[in-house]
């Protein structure tokens, strides 16, 4: 199992970035998948989430910002990313989701890219 994230770098507030996480090694079709983002100093910070449905839900902080999508054929999860703040700075990964009862947990992450907004 493999999941790899591109499209990170440096942006202006107000600049927009695209996310991609590559998949393999499981069913990429059949998997909720979620955007979670960990910056320096601070416990990781989920911000968005597709299920395999197509259904999708985001954070607060995002919503009306970001925007996740996921291309069954290609076997790739974006997250493209409008508006953006400094407080959207962060390392931002891509996980496999899974429930245990009404609790959300990961199983699989990849290795994260680096998002930095500043002018």
């Amino acid at each position: 199992v493999q999941l790899l994230e591109s499209g990170g770098g440096l942006v202006q507030p107000g600049g927009s970035l695209r996310l991609s996480c590559a998949a393999s090694g499981f069913t990429f079709s059949n998997s909720a998948m979620s955007w979670v983002r960990q910056a320096p100093g601070k416990g990781p910070d989920w911000v968005s989430g597709l299920k395999s449905d197509g259904g999708t839900y985001y954070a607060d902080s995002v919503k009306g910002r970001f925007t996740m999508s996921r291309d069954n054929a290609k076997n790739i999860l974006y997250l493209q990313m409008n508006s953006l703040k400094p407080e959207d700075t962060a390392l931002y990964y891509c996980a496999r989701e899974f429930w245990i009862a009404d609790t959300k947990e990961y199983d699989y992450w990849g290795q994260g890219t680096q998002v930095t907004v500043s002018s």
